[in-house]
């Protein structure tokens, strides 16, 4: 048996690259969707983002954005949807199909700043980040991590661990999905862009 899972992250309160890729899945014959955090910042839409999320039992983790959006004294949303940034796990684990997920906004085992970014601003891989990930990931326990924050897009076996990062959904322009037990990850595009493999490498706040 198989299971096919999406993969998301980033969405940051743009609602229509979050339906897009929330419609793509269901043609796909998805039966989860696990997002990585940060469904607030940037954009306009934060509660329609939310409520696509809600309404499509997608599974999410908190992100630097939703932290700080709950320590701000007026909240850009509606009640509810500071219910639901309130209520985020920061990190999720999973056994799906025998195989060990780990779902983290930025690093485990918590943090939502800082994050794993793979290449430079050009796209170009960074091999002393490579080195450094694969001796943090000894022993770490899990057969796959998935993590957001960074705005890259990449699949990569780090070590004995297979690292997702699906990219923002409206900056990147991507999405995935990942089939359990082969881990196997197909790239979508989404909004009629190619896929950006790096966006906004350290010229901005994350």
């Amino acid at each position: 048996m198989t299971t096919r899972i999406g993969l998301i992250s980033d969405p940051h309160a743009s609602a229509p690259p979050l339906a897009e890729a929330l419609a793509l899945f269901r043609r796909e014959g998805v039966t989860r969707v696990l997002c990585a955090g940060d469904m607030g910042g940037y954009g306009a839409q934060l509660d329609e983002t939310v409520a696509l999320l809600q309404t499509h039992n997608v599974l999410a983790v908190r992100g630097n954005h939703e932290q700080w959006a709950l320590q701000q004294e007026q909240f850009a949303g509606s009640a509810a949807s500071r219910a639901y940034f309130a209520a985020l796990p920061d990190f999720l684990m999973l056994t799906i199909e025998g195989i060990s997920l780990y779902m983290v906004h930025a690093e485990p085992p918590n943090r939502v700043t800082r994050g794993l970014r793979l290449f430079d601003r050009h796209g170009e891989r960074l091999p002393e980040v490579v080195d450094e990930w694969h001796e943090r990931l000894r022993g770490f326990g899990h057969e796959v991590l998935i993590l957001g924050h960074t705005h890259q897009a990449y699949a990569e076996w780090l070590g004995a661990t297979l690292v997702i990062n699906p990219g923002s959904c409206c900056f990147n322009h991507s999405c995935a999905i990942l089939t359990l037990p082969q881990k196997q990850v197909e790239w979508f595009a989404l909004g009629g862009q190619p896929i950006s493999r790096v966006w906004n490498w350290g010229e901005n706040q994350l």
